[in-house]
């Protein structure tokens, strides 16, 4: 057997013994993680699925459902992360499957229940893999599934976050901001590698002229109010500059920079294609640290707003 998966499974039964309010992520673990598979079957722990809601039935939409195993029907509410993830890309390994999608994992060291949400084609007859297809209904099953996830997963209702990868990242604010409604499913949010209304997006009607774009971005990005907020970025995307032009007040954010060789070793390898990927927490190393610790401070400090 791997000496990894060895050493991981020990690792699962030590955090299982302690409470999340105690040690909700193992911050300072040399453990190293392997993104879950997709499994036939049902949700059950352990097990990462697809789940296609009734809504979409007899169609090819669906989300991808991860109990980690300190999950029990009816037991303690755990974190939950929801992920958007990116674009079809050969040149960085992204296929833009929601069955491909590592970030929420990483992020939650396997510890949260962790869904990768999809976006719909225009014809909504599959997930879209390159951009947003129909981008409303892309809104409206959030906004439906969301919530219904949450409680059929007794999910804890003050500890959602929500992130993304590349496309997946825009999408933090472009999706997950849209509208008010759909704004208030978060206590949270990170994203890795892009950002709604940095830059251009030439050839598509909803990211260029790049000023009419800033402006609808800029208006979302109001949405995020007092939440938490960690943009991660490999490289140089001048995040940080928009932010602080629309939000010159804002004390959420963080920002973590991110070098991806210096995470993972040099590309290819075992767990990314090329230096823009979403597996840079897979393996123990500085950023990882510093996103877990953020991770854990946000949930101790949402655990204290719901209990005073």
């Amino acid at each position: 057997m791997n000496l990894r998966l060895v050493i991981f499974g020990c690792l699962l039964l030590s955090i299982r013994s302690s409470s999340y309010g105690q040690s909700p992520l193992p911050v300072n673990s040399g453990h190293w993680l392997q993104t879950p598979k997709l499994s036939q079957g049902d949700p059950t722990t352990g097990k990462r699925v697809a789940v296609t809601p009734v809504e979409y039935a007899e169609t090819d939409v669906h989300h991808t459902v991860y109990l980690p195993q300190d999950w029990t029907a009816g037991g303690k509410s755990l974190p939950i992360i929801f992920e958007y993830t990116g674009n079809h890309f050969p040149a960085s390994g992204s296929t833009g499957e929601v069955a491909d999608a590592g970030l929420g994992f990483g992020l939650s060291a396997g510890q949260f229940i962790w869904v990768t949400l999809p976006f719909i084609s225009n014809d909504h007859q599959n997930n879209q893999i390159t951009w947003w297809g129909d981008e409303q209904a892309t809104v409206e099953y959030a906004k439906t599934n969301v919530p219904r996830i949450i409680k059929q997963f007794s999910a804890d209702p003050d500890q959602v976050f929500l992130c993304g990868f590349s496309r997946g990242a825009i999408a933090v604010n472009y999706i997950g901001l849209h509208d008010d409604e759909i704004a208030n499913l978060w206590t949270a949010f990170i994203t890795h590698d892009h950002f709604d209304g940095v830059r251009e997006w030439r050839g598509t009607a909803w990211g260029s002229p790049l000023a009419k774009y800033r402006s609808e971005a800029s208006e979302r990005l109001h949405r995020v109010a007092n939440r938490p907020y960690l943009v991660c970025q490999n490289g140089s995307y001048g995040t940080e500059p928009f932010i602080v032009n629309v939000l010159p007040e804002a004390r959420n954010f963080t920002y973590l920079s991110i070098n991806t060789t210096e995470a993972l070793g040099p590309f290819p390898n075992e767990f990314a294609k090329a230096p823009h990927n979403d597996r840079w927490l897979n393996r123990p190393n500085r950023y990882r640290t510093e996103a877990w610790k953020w991770m854990k401070r946000v949930l101790s400090e949402q655990t204290n707003k719901t209990s005073n």
